[in-house]
């Protein structure tokens, strides 16, 4: 086993910070690397020693591999912790930060690479008995071929790339005549995308819930679950509120997904922190979707629950320590809730919005938690995703922990730019979240723009009737003196006036 003294984050923002706070508890020194845009950034103040990379554009900058672990061996760097995004599930870097001698805070190079092919992941799942959505078991770019096995399955169908995420290169086809049309457009997406422009298909589940599973695993062959996170409220696939645990899955459910999971996990030989992704359907069932080889962003509601710092279980497990706890020693304590604050603007397709932050006030209180990586005055960069804050919140119970997370919302103040707290604090109210019953496909059908404005009760709306009538009623008296000023129509709204 060997003691890391000494941690490069290779990320920026939030996640960097965040990891470094657990390092500096750990008795850890830290090293930030970042790009030009992000020469003040918090997480740059508070590293120990700071190395700027580049350019603000990611290709010039934070996935820079090569320039990152030089930057490792110049200040006596022990081990590299990606974050999510970036290099994070790049084999090739991987391999290259362990041959240079150094720890790499993740999987094996080996495990990135099997999950990282959804078709290799799905084959390796196989090989458990792990439930798997009807579809091909291999690349598929024969068109006349395809569309055969597409027949066979059932529409609708989901064509999707093999090297895919965050939707890119994937097309829903409801009917074999727009087969042929999608999927040329999923080849090419995916081509450009990814530079791999393999697809596979497979049954599209028309209402769909995404619930996922923590795992961690040793580099002993221990593997254990933290339970599972609900992620179905997202936009253009990428998720926007998570919870842990989900509001629908049993105690028998969550036993068996976690099983489920841990097999995922041994398929691939995994150790460290990732997350195995789950479709459901309406009826509860559960399929493989796919393994995230990293911290998730929604890992905070999973540490409110089980009380684990899942960073921290990170850098041990990369030091080759055992995990200190079994299956039975977890337990769900309460109920956690996550948003993600984006520089978006929902009421026009959710478009990032960027700018200063003129105002900038976290939400405090019992239960409240705030993950971020900026501060009043900065600069929202373009370069990036918007993300700009998780603001996290943990009750007894999940109404607890929305009410909460409706005051912290509140509370939140943000000026300078748009973002989804409105849009959140919309989604947290609606019936269909409280009481469960929803999928993946909420903007869809519940969210419009015009949900976000101002609603006022009929009470409101006479007072401003009175008030617009007093207002033209002096400026009519103004100009025209000569003329009788008008009664207000309720002497009730006159006498609230005054």
């Amino acid at each position: 086993m060997t003691k890391i003294k000494k941690l490069l984050v290779a990320n920026r923002g939030e996640i960097a910070l965040r990891i470094m706070r657990t390092a500096r508890e750990m008795g850890i020194a830290t090293v930030a690397v970042y790009s030009e845009a992000d020469r003040l950034s918090p997480h740059v103040k508070f590293a120990d020693e700071a190395v700027c990379l580049g350019p603000p554009p990611s290709n010039q900058s934070y996935l820079l591999g090569d320039k990152i672990v030089n930057v490792c061996k110049e200040l006596g760097v022990d081990a590299i912790h990606p974050g999510y995004g970036f290099l994070s599930e790049n084999a090739e870097f991987a391999r290259k930060v362990t041959g240079a001698g150094l720890i790499f805070v993740g999987p094996s190079p080996e495990s990135i690479e099997v999950m990282g092919s959804k078709l290799a992941a799905k084959q390796a799942a196989a090989r458990f008995n792990i439930p798997l959505v009807p579809g091909t078991e291999e690349a598929i770019s024969d068109i006349s071929e395809a569309k055969s096995r597409a027949n066979e399955i059932g529409y609708p169908i989901l064509i999707k790339a093999s090297a895919g995420g965050g939707g890119k290169g994937m097309r829903i086809v409801e009917s074999e005549s727009e087969f042929e049309e999608q999927m040329q457009r999923a080849v090419s997406e995916a081509q450009s995308a990814f530079g791999d422009g393999a697809v596979f298909i497979e049954k599209y589940i028309t209402s769909p819930r995404h619930i996922e599973i923590q795992v961690l695993g040793d580099q002993h062959g221990k593997i254990v679950y933290l339970f599972e996170r609900e992620c179905s409220i997202q936009r253009r696939h990428q998720k926007v509120i998570e919870e842990a645990p989900s509001a629908v899955v049993s105690p028998e459910m969550r036993k068996a997904m976690g099983e489920a999971a841990v097999g995922v996990a041994k398929a691939c030989a995994y150790y460290g922190a990732g997350t195995v992704e789950f479709i459901v359907d309406d009826k509860l069932n559960f399929y493989f979707l796919e393994m995230n080889t990293r911290l998730q962003v929604e890992h905070p509601v999973t540490e409110m629950i089980t009380g684990k710092d899942l960073v921290r279980e990170q850098i041990l497990i990369a030091e080759g320590k055992p995990l200190s706890f079994s299956q039975e020693d977890l337990k769900i304590h309460g109920h956690s809730l996550e948003i993600r604050v984006y520089a978006e603007d929902p009421k026009n397709n959710f478009l990032p919005d960027i700018g200063k932050l003129v105002t900038y006030r976290r939400p405090q209180g019992p239960g409240i938690r705030v993950d971020d990586g900026f501060e009043e005055g900065m600069d929202i960069p373009i370069y990036y995703d918007p993300m700009i804050a998780k603001l996290i919140t943990h009750g007894e119970n999940r109404q607890d922990a929305i009410d909460r997370m409706i005051r912290a919302i509140n509370d939140f103040r943000i000026t300078g730019i748009q973002t989804t707290l409105d849009f959140c604090r919309f989604a947290l109210q609606h019936e269909a979240f409280v009481s469960g019953n929803f999928d993946t496909k909420f903007v869809e059908q519940y969210f419009t723009p015009k949900m976000l404005e101002p609603a006022f009760t009929q009470e409101e709306q006479e007072l401003l009737a009175a008030l617009a009538v007093e207002f033209f009623q002096k400026e009519e008296n103004r100009l025209s003196p000569i003329h009788p000023v008008k009664a207000l129509p309720s002497t009730k709204w006159k006498n609230r006036l005054i």
